[in-house]
């Protein structure tokens, strides 16, 4: 096994199973939106204000492809990322997609209050959120497997994936 990509919509919590994952499995932690800001110098939200979205989901299909070339990586995707087909290919390739859900309401209370969350800087971001869900779906559908956090802490959802990869 090369990498473990952890995809689905923003809240179901990609980034606090990722780091305790890769923490118990020795293996090393990157949040894909922590380094596109980090290479970008600037926050997503500035991104998407200033360049797009468009723009940025171009920077982050690159950041992917440079992860991809590593071994041994708990990677944390930003949400969308999975509407580009070019790269579901390559994290399939490079490794095991799991996708982490949760139900619209639950993705609500755990994002509320959250500025750093461009799609969902709108009037209805429950709307938004099952809008974005319904739409986005059927390329999650594409994961390798799917865990729904909605009802689970961190660590059962790490336990979850950890019997996955038992039977990879």
């Amino acid at each position: 096994m090369k990498n473990i990509y952890l995809v689905g919509f923003m809240g179901t919590g990609k980034t606090a199973v990722g780091k305790e994952l890769a923490q118990k499995k020795k293996w090393h932690f990157v949040d894909l939106d922590e380094l596109i800001e980090l290479k970008e110098k600037r926050p997503i939200t500035d991104i998407f204000a200033k360049e797009g979205e468009a723009y940025f989901r171009k920077i982050e299909s690159k950041t992917l492809k440079g992860v991809a070339k590593e071994k041994d990586f708990v990677v944390a995707c930003g949400g969308g990322i999975v509407i580009n087909e070019e790269n579901t290919k390559v994290m399939k390739e490079s490794g095991i997609i799991i996708c982490l859900s949760a139900k619209p309401e639950i993705i609500l209370k755990r994002i509320s209050g959250a500025t750093h969350r461009p799609l969902l800087n709108v009037e209805n971001p429950k709307e938004k959120i099952e809008l974005l869900l319904k739409l986005r779906s059927p390329y999650y559908a594409k994961a390798d497997k799917t865990i729904d956090t909605s009802r689970l802490s961190i660590k059962e959802v790490v336990a979850k994936i950890s019997k996955i990869m038992v039977q990879c």
